[in-house]
C-alpha cells in the first residue's frame, strides 16, 4: 500500500481491478454490387443520352453540312499561246451564278517564280467546283447547305463567301490546285458584295459597309462604314455615308463616298490598318465637285474619277488629293450609274487601264490615267490575249493594238441569244465568257 498522500499507485490495486470486457467486433457491410437491374439502366441512360448529345452536334454543326472532295496536287500546265487563233468555238460551259467574272485561279511555277493560270473556279448554289480549263472537267468540290455570296480568288486560291443569315459571314479560302480548305473567316459582308484582291488584302464592297482581310490567315485588317457595334467611336473618318463605286491597286483602294454633310460626292483612297482594323489610313479624301461620279482606276499615284454633266475624267493625285488635270470623255449620261456589286468594271495590263462605261471601252494610260483611245459598242472591259486587247461586242470579239486602238480583226462568237455585259478572262489558250450565270469556255 501506499503512503497517504503518496503518487504512486500499489500494483495489487491494479491487479485486484476488474478487467476491462474487449470492444465489440463490428462487421463491415459487403461492398454493393453494381450489377443490379437499376445500374444497367443508369450506364445505359448515359450512354443513350451521350450518344445522342454527339449526334445533335454534328447534326445541326458545319461539318454535317460540309462536302469536301479534294483533287491532285499538281496538273500540267497550260500551253502558252503565241498568236490569236483565227476562230474560237465552245468547248464547256458550266452554272455560275456566284462569280462576277471568269475566276481563274494563277498559282506559281517553283522553277521560275512566275503565276500562271491553272484552274476555272465555278459557284453556283452552294457549290464551289475546280475546274479543267481545257475541258471543263471537275477536279475538286467543296459545298455547303449555305447559298453562296461570291467566288472570287487570291494568292492561288479560290475564295468562298457564304451566307448564314441576312449577311455574307462565312469566309474560306480553298487551295487552287487541290481543293483542300484552307484558313476561314466570319464576317460580316453586305448580300451583293464582291471580293477584290488587290495583291496584299481581299477587299469586300458593299453600300454602307466594307471589310478588308489580309492574305492567307484572312486576318480582318479594315473595316469602314456604319459597323454593327462600334466598340471605340470616333475612329472612323466620317458617319452615315453611302458608297459608290470602288477600285483597287497594291497597297490601297479608292472609293466613291456619299455623306449627308458633302454637297457633292467624295473620292477617298484608303488603306488597311492591321493594327486597328476600326482606325482606316487615309491617304487622300476631296468633295470631287460632281454627283453619280465612278472611280475608275487608282494606281500608287493617280487616281482617276468619271462625272457628268459635262462627261469628264477628273484625275487626283492618291496622296494629296490635289486635282492633277480634267478631260472630256464621250460617255453617255445613262452610263452614270453605279456599276454591279459596285466594281468598277475593268482591267490592267502594264501599259493600260480598261474601263467599260456601260456601254463602251475606254482606255487608259497606266502613267497618268489620261484616256488613249475608246471602243464604241462593246459588251464588257475585255481581256488581253497573245499580247492584244480582245473586247466583246455583239457579234463575237474584237481585237485592237492596245497601245493605239487600231483594229486587228474581229473573232465571230455565237452567243445563243445573249445580249447582256459579257466579262472576259483567259486560261493559257482558252477565252472565258460570263454570261449572266452562266460560264463558257472558248478555244
Amino acid at each position: 500500500m501506499s503512503s497517504p498522500g503518496s503518487d504512486v499507485t500499489d500494483i495489487e490495486d491494479v491487479l485486484d481491478e476488474p478487467a476491462h470486457a474487449p470492444d465489440p467486433v463490428v462487421e463491415r457491410p459487403r461492398a454493393r454490387s453494381w450489377r443490379t437491374r437499376a445500374d444497367y439502366v443508369a450506364v445505359a441512360l448515359i450512354a443513350v443520352v451521350s450518344v445522342l448529345a454527339a449526334v445533335l452536334t454534328w447534326a445541326f454543326s458545319d461539318a454535317r453540312a460540309t462536302t469536301s472532295v479534294t483533287g491532285p496536287s499538281s496538273w500540267d500546265q497550260l500551253p502558252e499561246v503565241a498568236a490569236l487563233p483565227p476562230t474560237l468555238s465552245e468547248v464547256w460551259r458550266a452554272r455560275s451564278g456566284a462569280s462576277l467574272s471568269p475566276v481563274v485561279v494563277q498559282t506559281q511555277v517553283k522553277e521560275t517564280g512566275e503565276e500562271k493560270p491553272s484552274t476555272v473556279v465555278t459557284g453556283d448554289g452552294g457549290e464551289v467546283n475546280g475546274r479543267d480549263p481545257l475541258t471543263g472537267d471537275v477536279r475538286w468540290t467543296y459545298k455547303r447547305d449555305l447559298p453562296l455570296c461570291v467566288v472570287s480568288t487570291g494568292w492561288g486560291r479560290a475564295m468562298a463567301l457564304y451566307s448564314k443569315g441576312t449577311n455574307c459571314s462565312e469566309l474560306t479560302s480553298l487551295d487552287g490546285i487541290t481543293g483542300e480548305r484552307k484558313a476561314q473567316r466570319n464576317g460580316d459582308a453586305e448580300p451583293g458584295t464582291a471580293l477584290l484582291n488587290e495583291g496584299s488584302h481581299l477587299i469586300t464592297t458593299g453600300s454602307k459597309f466594307v471589310e478588308v482581310y489580309r492574305r492567307d490567315d484572312l486576318v480582318r485588317s479594315l473595316e469602314f462604314g456604319g459597323l454593327r457595334a462600334i466598340v471605340n467611336p470616333g475612329k472612323q473618318p466620317r458617319v452615315g455615308c453611302t458608297y459608290g463605286s470602288v477600285a483597287v491597286t497594291s497597297g490601297r483602294f479608292a472609293m466613291i463616298e456619299r455623306c449627308p454633310d458633302d454637297g457633292t460626292d467624295r473620292i477617298s483612297v484608303i488603306k488597311p490598318n492591321p493594327d486597328k482594323s476600326d482606325e482606316p489610313k487615309v491617304f487622300a479624301s476631296v468633295l470631287t465637285g460632281g454627283k453619280n461620279a465612278q472611280v475608275v482606276a487608282v494606281t500608287d499615284k493617280l487616281v482617276a474619277v468619271a462625272m457628268p454633266n459635262p462627261s469628264r475624267l477628273v484625275v487626283f493625285d492618291a496622296e494629296s488629293g490635289a486635282q492633277v488635270t480634267e478631260v472630256p470623255i464621250d460617255v453617255p449620261a445613262a452610263d452614270f450609274v453605279d456599276p454591279p456589286n459596285h466594281v468598277s468594271r475593268g482591267f490592267t495590263t502594264k501599259t493600260n487601264v480598261f474601263w467599260f462605261t456601260g456601254s463602251k471601252t475606254i482606255a487608259l494610260s497606266q502613267e497618268n490615267l489620261t484616256p488613249l483611245w475608246t471602243a464604241d459598242g462593246t459588251l464588257g472591259a475585255g481581256t488581253t490575249l497573245a499580247g492584244r486587247a480582245v473586247i466583246p461586242v455583239k457579234e463575237g470579239l474584237r481585237v485592237y493594238e492596245q497601245a493605239t486602238g487600231a483594229v486587228v480583226g474581229t473573232i465571230r462568237v455565237n452567243r445563243e441569244g445573249h445580249t447582256g455585259p459579257v466579262q472576259l478572262a483567259t486560261a493559257g489558250p482558252v477565252v472565258l465568257e460570263q454570261r449572266g450565270e452562266t460560264l463558257v469556255a472558248l478555244r
